[in-house]
């Protein structure tokens, strides 16, 4: 596809509707499963495991925005990133409604409990007590309040929160020595992360050249 038909696509008015609907599918199917009897011999654990899985997989998309848009020239790509952060932010909170309605029966008491004792829901919970804040100044009148380099450091929890999840995922599947998943995971953000490092001393080196030379 030519880059400039990529661009005009990517401006279209149905692009986010588009996005939006796209984003909501894999919700659709565990409602779907949920209603039919699909979701296994236990429904709750798949909610649970399943809900987790797609808010990884969506910090993971979140995270490809930037990099994506740089390396093939389409800043139009930015335009679709608060939407995707936001929905690593709906998939979290039905993963904690799962874990806290079919674990836990939604008692609190016992919820604290068990975020002291276990150290990966600990780290889980974390990642949902950092992940609200960004979800809160997703919203141009945030970033107008906050000034835009005071919004754009606090939305660079993302980094700290996608490891926060790949170690949830990583003490979660311990006790099973099953690490075939969180290995994929982990080298996606790492390799993203990666990029970015590059990207920022890239830029720290140009301005040195730019101060020597000037």
């Amino acid at each position: 596809m030519h880059e400039p038909t990529m661009k005009k696509l990517l401006l279209h008015p149905a692009a986010k509707p588009l996005l939006f609907t796209l984003c909501l599918l894999p919700f659709a199917w565990l409602v779907y499963g949920a209603f039919t009897d699909g979701l296994g011999a236990n429904p709750a654990e798949y909610l649970i495991r399943s809900t987790g899985d797609w808010t990884l997989r969506f910090i993971c998309i979140v995270l490809t925005v930037t990099p994506l848009r740089t390396l093939t020239n389409t800043p139009g790509l930015a335009r679709f990133r608060r939407m995707l952060g936001l929905f690593v932010y709906f998939y979290v909170v039905l993963h904690l409604l799962s874990y806290s309605g079919f674990d836990m029966g939604f008692d609190l008491a016992d919820i604290a409990k068990d975020i002291a004792k276990r150290p990966f829901i600990l780290v889980g919970f974390s990642a949902f007590v950092l992940l609200t804040p960004l979800a809160a100044t997703s919203f141009n009148r945030a970033i107008k309040a906050l000034g835009a380099k005071r919004w754009q450091l606090l939305h660079k929890l993302v980094y700290l929160i996608a490891g926060l999840g790949v170690l949830h995922f990583f003490w979660m599947r311990a006790g099973k020595h099953n690490f075939a998943e969180v290995a994929v995971y982990a080298a996606i953000i790492a390799v993203l992360l990666g990029w970015r490092v590059l990207q920022f001393m890239k830029k720290k080196g140009l301005q040195r050249i730019s101060a020597v030379r000037g």
